[in-house]
């Protein structure tokens, strides 16, 4: 079990956060002016690199807050954790192109 270090309210076990995918995701100005290709890409086209990956979390069963995490998903070790908003101290935060 991931043990989640929540920004607000402290490390707290992963049953009491949802997973919300992939971090700084922008959602399109005007996606009413997207073609299908483009809001296929923007709907389900992810980065999914190995290694550190920056995801959101909500923390249901607390502050009920989203937030941002670092995660090396080939070993699951938490890099940190941050606040929707501000940007990870180090590492890729781009969305897939």
């Amino acid at each position: 079990m991931l043990l989640i270090p929540c920004p607000y309210c402290g490390p707290r076990p992963e049953i009491e956060f949802a997973y919300g995918g992939e971090a700084h995701i922008a959602r399109p100005v005007e996606p009413s002016k997207l073609d299908d290709e483009s809001w296929a890409a923007y709907l389900y086209l992810r980065a999914n690199d190995k290694g550190p990956h920056a995801e959101r979390w909500r923390h249901v069963h607390g502050c009920g807050k989203f937030f941002n995490v670092r995660r090396d998903t080939t070993t699951d070790l938490i890099l940190e954790s941050y606040e929707v908003g501000e940007q990870p101290r180090c590492g890729r935060t781009e969305a897939p192109t």
